[in-house]
């Protein structure tokens, strides 16, 4: 899949349209619905111990339920297997997109190559190793549009500590 071919989805929490909505003493005040997810289809490359590369079909996820976090799910070719999925800060790509960044088991830095310029996400598990080289104008694009979502910086204005506290408590 050419970088070009890429596709992007924005889901909704609802049409997008500003509803009116009442306020304190029965007025009226006006609310944006904004997008909840940002996620991106397109082919990542897995770079072989001998240089070889591997086209492999991946989806950048984003949630503002999990401001922090951005997710990569991998996608089986064969019918029958599993997608893979990876979390990770969101700061750690963006930090990734112009030196290196992460210790252990998420790594980014910035790759030029002839055929133009990447960003390598290595990925370490008990299981193996993994080093994918991703378009940098893919996770340019796509961070972009989760800063429209959750602005940098505002991402507590996400999380609701209170239920989180409820629901941990709840599990004693």
């Amino acid at each position: 899949m050419a970088e070009r071919d890429e596709v992007y989805h924005l889901s909704m929490g609802g049409a997008g349209y500003v509803w009116p909505r009442s306020g304190a003493g029965g007025s009226k005040s006006m609310s944006v619905i904004k997008p909840t997810t940002v996620e991106v289809e397109t082919s990542l490359r897995l770079v072989a111990p001998d240089a070889t590369a591997l086209p492999v079909r991946a989806s950048l996820r984003y949630d503002p339920a999990d401001p922090y976090a951005v997710h990569v799910l991998f996608h089986a070719e064969s019918a029958g297997g599993e997608a893979v999925g990876w979390s990770f800060a969101r700061e750690l790509l963006v930090t990734g997109l112009d030196e290196p960044a992460g210790i252990g088991d998420v790594r980014v830095w910035p790759w030029a190559t002839p055929r133009g310029d990447f960003v390598a996400l290595a990925l370490s598990s008990p299981d193996g190793n993994a080093l994918f080289e991703v378009p940098r104008s893919v996770l340019v694009r796509f961070l972009r549009r989760t800063y429209v979502v959750v602005p940098r910086g505002r991402e507590t204005d996400q999380l609701d500590v209170d239920a989180t506290v409820t629901r941990l408590l709840a599990g004693r």
